[in-house]
């Protein structure tokens, strides 16, 4: 298998099993024509109800963690569930399923995918689909919706507290997203997206541990319900941040996402992020299978139970010739 590529995103052939296509399904291949205008930016204008909302929510999230050592075995538990849940929406839901199209999803999967995408509300699978293409396509650029040029805070939170950049939203409205607009499970979630966010976010991690063993509200509420809440957003901005500033480029040397471990664990498997820039349609999204990578191992069991077909993958040897010809030096096994 050859590559083509001009820059990491650019014309990799996509190989499921025998066969071999440079098509890209969607517009996730990064654009290295695009430039920022020059002259002075735009005024950053303030988001005050996501200011205020998020300010509200990581106070309250503090106050769960001080409740946490109150709660009992079985909601701890229940709060883990519910992070992986949550997580998996993100993960093998908005992120690997919907942005990239690296796999494909039997209807039972992907209604479970886009039920735990709204317990993770972080927008509904439309938005963060689109927004996730225009990352892919103009990364570190005017055009990013969380460009890691602009600093750590900008583009782990501050992003969500002002309004985006012009070019965001003038690219964001050029993709194609019809994909998207065929698919009646995103389509369903974005009519529903706030009756579904109040049931799965928080009725449902709040009322399972009332109900079944008798935790107190307000535990039920703050515990798993907002700091749990809270910890999966973190964990998922962190590969916007932490992902794109710290760790080495064994594939990529010349783009800002890095491999950070740490990332990967708290995002289950989302943080080998030079290995998804270079490579953006492997649906493992890293080089080493289920290492530190719950979500491959969940979309591999997923294809065992015949719920989910059509992992696309890169092989061995196009990685290996990448890492030797525009890797960092890090990788020792290319």
């Amino acid at each position: 298998m050859t590559e083509t590529e001009s820059r990491s995103q650019h014309g990799e052939k996509r190989q499921n099993g025998d066969a071999a296509t440079e098509v890209s399904t969607v517009e996730d291949v990064f654009d290295d024509t695009f430039k920022n205008k020059d002259g002075p930016k735009p005024p950053r204008i303030p988001v005050w109800r996501n200011i205020i909302l998020m300010s509200l929510l990581h106070v309250a999230a503090l106050y769960g963690l001080t409740l946490a050592p109150s709660a009992s075995a079985p909601t701890l538990v229940w709060s883990t569930v519910c992070y992986l849940i949550s997580a998996l929406g993100v993960t093998a839901g908005a992120h690997r399923l919907w942005s990239h199209r690296t796999y494909k999803a039997s209807v039972p999967l992907s209604i479970f995918l886009a039920s735990a995408n709204s317990m993770a509300f972080q927008n509904d699978i439309y938005e963060w689909a689109r927004d996730h293409r225009v990352h892919h396509k103009y990364s570190e650029t005017d055009a990013d919706p969380h460009n890691a040029t602009r600093g750590f805070f900008f583009s782990h939170i501050g992003w969500l507290l002002v309004r985006k950049h012009p070019d965001v939203i003038e690219k964001g409205r050029k993709l194609d997203l019809s994909d998207l607009k065929a698919d009646k499970v995103v389509m369903f979630q974005r009519r529903h997206y706030k009756m579904s966010v109040l049931i799965f976010c928080f009725l449902v991690p709040t009322l399972v541990p009332w109900y079944f063993w008798g935790e107190s509200l307000l535990v039920a509420y703050f515990v798993p319900g907002l700091l749990r809440y809270a910890v999966v957003l973190n964990a998922t901005w962190l590969v916007n941040s932490a992902a794109h500033m710290w760790g080495m480029r064994p594939y990529d040397k010349t783009i800002n996402p890095r491999e950070n471990p740490l990332v990967a664990i708290s995002a289950m498997g989302e943080g080998f992020h030079n290995y998804h820039h270079t490579f953006p349609f492997d649906y493992a999204t890293g080089e080493f299978g289920w290492k530190l990578n719950l979500t491959t191992a969940f979309i591999d069991l997923m294809c065992f139970l015949g719920l989910a077909t059509d992992r696309k993958m890169v092989s061995k040897a196009t990685v290996h010739a990448r890492v030797q010809r525009t890797g960092d030096g890090s990788n020792k096994s290319g």
